[in-house]
């Protein structure tokens, strides 16, 4: 049997003396679109931290393709695959829309991501290419934010909160671009806040309470009932 795209294997994480993940077990496939969901504090943010870089673990909890991440360094494991766009979006505002899409860019993996593609899937972008950051909405913000993150060409994109403090009509545009976005080979983990999006584009679905799995399993096979009663503890 082949090795997962990605799998972490009892990943414990901390923040100085505070434990946030307990042993925490999860694979994606390649090609898989995962959602994990849990209530505010459940360890989500945490989870993704833990998988691209951001936060320091012990080598075989995270493992890429067969092989130990968990002690690389964020640009490291970008560079072997793994993109995220991270929650408020975390664009440098002294840049222009181009500037920001560029950087994501600069790790010089080969994949079918470069600024004209981006900008063909997302044209409003490209007649604000130029325009600072900051002078977008909070959906263009977004999609530059994504943007970024396939600049990369990652096999692996992480979307921490993609539609926080987004309105519906701009959520749904964005979460439209999705199969798209993942067409092209890629996997996705998705931490959304809104469980019935997230069972929607997701083929399987992660709860997490108080930083360990309450709930896994394929996303059209589980029902309201058992998502209340991992997401609440009821």
């Amino acid at each position: 049997m082949s090795d997962p795209l990605l799998a972490t294997h009892g990943l414990d994480a901390f923040y100085g003396d505070f434990q946030a993940l307990f042993g925490i077990s999860i694979r994606v496939e390649p090609g898989e679109v995962v959602a994990i969901i849990g209530a505010n504090g459940a360890g989500k943010t945490t989870l993704m931290r833990s998988i691209c870089g951001l936060i320091t673990n012990a080598p075989e909890m995270v493992r890429l393709k067969g092989q130990p991440i968990g002690r690389l360094r964020a640009d490291e494991v970008a560079r072997r695959g793994v993109a995220m766009v991270p929650e408020g979006r975390q664009l440098f505002p002294s840049l222009s829309v181009e500037e920001n899409l560029l950087i994501g860019g600069q790790i010089g993996r080969p994949g079918p991501w470069s600024l004209d593609a981006f900008l063909a899937l997302f044209p409003v972008l490209a007649e604000r290419r130029h325009m600072p950051s900051t002078a977008l909405s909070g959906g263009q913000q977004q999609m530059v934010a994504i943007g970024r993150a396939l600049m990369a060409n990652p096999e692996l994109i992480l979307f921490d909160e993609m539609s926080l403090g987004l309105a519906p009509i701009v959520i749904k545009s964005i979460y439209d671009t999705l199969p798209k976005i993942i067409g092209e080979g890629m996997s996705a983990i998705i931490v959304e806040q809104d469980i019935v999006k997230a069972m929607t584009v997701s083929n399987r679905i992660y709860c997490l309470q108080e930083g360990r799995v309450s709930l896994e399993g394929r996303s059209g096979d589980v029902s309201r009932e058992q998502i209340a009663e991992a997401y609440f503890g009821m």
